[in-house]
C-alpha cells in the first residue's frame, strides 16, 4: 500500500466511475484497476474498499437525514442496532476476502460473472427477461 503511486491510484479512481454504470461493480472495477495496474490481489482489495469509506458513508448520511424525517416513533433504536451490525458483518466480510485474495486468484469471481452475465444476456435474448 505504501508504493501506490498517481499511475495506480488515477487507474483505480477511474474504475470506481465505472459504478455510475447500472449493474456494474464498484469494488469489481477498482479491484480489476489495481491488478492491470500491478497490484498485487490483497493491495488492489484493500485500496478498493478504503476507497468506499467515503462513498458509504456519505449515502448514509444522506439516506439518515432521509429516515429521520420519515421513520416512525421508536425505529432510531432498531436502525442503529441494524446499522452496528450491518457494519460488523461488512467488516468481517471484507476480512474474509482479504484473507481468501492472499491465497486464491480471483478466478471464481470471473467464472461467477461470465455465467451470470451469460444467463441474463439469454434471458434478454430469449424474452424470458424484459430489458430495462
Amino acid at each position: 500500500m505504501r508504493e501506490l503511486g498517481n499511475k495506480e491510484s488515477l487507474a483505480v479512481g477511474f474504475a470506481q466511475c465505472m459504478a455510475l454504470i447500472q449493474g456494474s461493480s464498484r469494488s469489481g472495477s477498482t479491484i480489476m484497476a489495481g491488478l492491470f495496474a500491478g497490484q498485487t490481489r490483497e493491495t488492489a482489495a484493500r485500496f478498493s474498499f478504503l476507497l468506499s469509506i467515503p462513498a458509504i458513508a456519505a449515502s448514509g448520511l444522506l439516506e439518515l437525514k432521509e429516515a429521520i424525517h420519515k421513520l416512525p416513533q421508536g425505529s432510531l433504536g432498531p436502525l442503529a442496532f441494524g446499522t452496528i451490525v450491518s457494519g460488523i458483518i461488512g467488516y468481517i466480510s471484507i476480512w474474509f476476502l482479504l484473507h481468501y485474495l492472499r491465497t486464491h486468484t480471483t478466478g471464481i469471481f470471473i467464472a461467477y460473472r461470465l455465467i451470470v452475465g451469460s444467463a441474463i444476456l439469454f434471458m434478454v435474448l430469449s424474452g424470458r427477461l424484459a430489458r430495462l
